[in-house]
């Protein structure tokens, strides 16, 4: 076995059992906080289980970010297997939790994603297809590398991750943003300094509609980048 695959293998098997950790304690929540089964609106959390999972949640992140540090042998490689360990650890987590609760019911499930700046809202699907796109970038990488290529991303590329990024954040976004501007004056922004309970402020939002549009424009950039990324290197002899 190649030392390239091994690692990689490695990786996926280290970001898989991430996948479970991180499953196996959204069960517990759900067990305690949705008996019912998840849903819309969320429900008020104190502030000490709010504390407690941020931290919990920059812990995963650092572990995954630090998978990738140990694994990579050059700067991007590094990068790019961080992406590869989160995109692998995000799919798994829903793959456990469909395994352990037959949840989400269809890939069009609304979930939320994130808390930070706003509520990260969509269907589970959309996270997954950005797991996918890390997941290409990782493999084109490592494929032009083991070639013996010195792989590298251009300032135009680097442009397109970056504002495809951002873009499809903001689609994660949008829904809340809308919320936000049509009931603006009942609701505020949850941060760790409130000292109100985490969820008091949204307690009456329910997603609506998710803007594809925006995800679809951030996604394109993304591979666009790749995808250019690939044919400069595909080009060389």
């Amino acid at each position: 076995m190649k030392p390239i695959t091994k690692t990689i293998l490695w990786l996926t098997l280290f970001s898989i059992a991430m996948g479970y950790l991180e499953t196996s304690v959204v069960v517990y929540l759900r067990k305690l906080y949705y008996p019912e089964g998840f849903k819309f609106p969320l429900i008020p959390v104190t502030r000490d289980i709010a504390t407690t999972e941020f931290w919990r949640e920059a812990a995963t992140i650092i572990m995954l970010i630090g998978a990738g540090v140990m694994s990579g042998r050059n700067p991007l490689q590094r990068f790019v297997f961080f992406l590869y360990s989160f995109a692998i650890w995000d799919i798994f987590y829903y793959v456990f939790l469909k395994v352990l609760l037959n949840w989400p019911e269809s890939l069009f499930t609304w979930d939320i994603l994130f808390l930070i700046p706003v509520p990260w809202v969509g269907p589970v699907i959309a996270p997954c297809l950005v797991s996918l796109s890390m997941i290409l970038f990782t493999l084109v990488v490592v494929y032009f590398q083991e070639k013996g290529k010195k792989v590298f991303v251009n300032f135009h590329e680097w442009l397109l991750l970056i504002f495809g990024s951002i873009t499809a954040i903001v689609s994660f976004m949008w829904d809340y943003i809308i919320y936000v501007s049509n009931y603006g004056d009942d609701i505020g922004v949850w941060t760790l300094s409130s000292n109100q309970n985490m969820f008091d402020e949204v307690r009456k939002y329910v997603p609506d509609h998710f803007n594809w549009g925006l995800f679809s424009v951030g996604q394109g950039l993304i591979l666009i980048s790749v995808f250019s990324i690939c044919w400069r290197y595909k080009k060389q002899k």
